[in-house]
């Protein structure tokens, strides 16, 4: 187990945003999803990651259900910040008096007493960080959520967030193929009792091996992703190449030996691939079992960049 404030958390978690969001829209099924969570608790899972913008709102309403019979079994974590006005657009609202009442209303839709673990999405360049700070640490000492966090900040930002109220945890994306923060905030962290809890871990898939031949439905964001054209796609299989051929070793899938990398950052690392097939699943929870040697570590350090920027 893993360690997010006062809170224990499995250092392999699920990210439940492509239940509702962003990828393959056709494909939703809320009956299959609470399966897989449900089957995820049961394979020792204890993390769960949504937000109010996934949907907007459904998600947060998904796993609420998903969950409300196993509700001692789990931690959620939330995020606010983010508004999608209308789908494709999303706004930034940091402003102390929204954050609150969408707390409020993140409860409801969860259907639970208090939040586990809530972060800020995104900042709002519009309103003072620290502004925003307090309010996360106003709803902590009210008792509405007992972990805060931030999404997506720079070592500057997360130190002055610090000075005000302790951050217990800042969530970004790490992966094989997005190191960015690596050496900044999540050292940093390890440094100063603040988790690190990385997400989209797998390259949103394409380490796993499984889109040498991107194409993706309309509504799908990787449809536009710089990272999945077909260029880039053409350059960055090299990198799914070289853990393939780590995998092939160690007998295991690409996937977990990308999830295995991400957890051997650092003992204050937490991964959450997000997957609403049951299959993957058990993948991803295998993971947990492949043992890195330094050998495999120092290939996996000196993997070429990926072409094509994250966003």
């Amino acid at each position: 187990m893993r360690t997010i404030g006062d809170l224990e958390v499995s250092p392999l978690g699920l990210g439940c945003m492509g239940m509702s969001w962003l990828y393959t829209p056709s494909g939703r099924d809320d009956q299959a999803s609470i399966k897989v969570i449900d089957r995820a608790i049961d394979l020792g899972i204890t993390l769960f990651d949504t937000a109010d913008v996934y949907g907007p709102f459904t998600n947060e309403e998904l796993l609420g259900k998903a969950i409300r019979r196993r509700r001692d079994e789990v931690v959620i974590s939330s995020k606010c910040g983010a508004i999608e006005v209308e789908p494709g657009t999303v706004i930034r609202n940091g402003r102390p008096e929204y954050i609150k009442q969408a707390c409020n209303a993140a409860l409801s839709r969860l259907g639970v007493e208090v939040i586990d673990i809530y972060q800020l999405h995104r900042l709002d360049p519009d309103v003072p960080l620290l502004e925003t700070w307090g309010a996360f640490a106003e709803l902590q000492s009210e008792g509405k959520v007992k972990a805060i966090g931030l999404s997506e900040v720079s070592l500057d930002q997360l130190q002055a967030c610090n000075e005000q109220h302790h951050v217990d945890v800042v969530q970004s994306e790490l992966s094989l193929w997005t190191r960015d923060h690596l050496d900044t905030v999540l050292a940093w962290g390890g440094e100063n009792d603040v988790a690190f809890m990385a997400y989209s871990p797998l390259g949103r898939g394409f380490l796993t091996g499984a889109y040498k031949q991107a194409t993706f439905e309309a509504g799908d964001f990787r449809a536009s992703n710089p990272r999945f054209t077909e260029e880039a796609a053409a350059h960055n299989q090299a990198i799914v190449d070289s853990v393939t051929s780590i995998a092939d070793w160690l007998e295991c899938t690409p996937g977990q030996v990308a999830l295995a990398w991400v957890l051997a950052t650092g003992p204050h690392v937490v991964a959450i691939p997000g997957t609403r097939a049951m299959n993957h699943l058990i993948e991803n929870v295998g993971a947990l079992s492949v043992n890195l040697s330094a050998t495999d570590m120092s290939a996996l350090n000196n993997l070429p960049a990926p072409m094509g920027a994250r966003y």
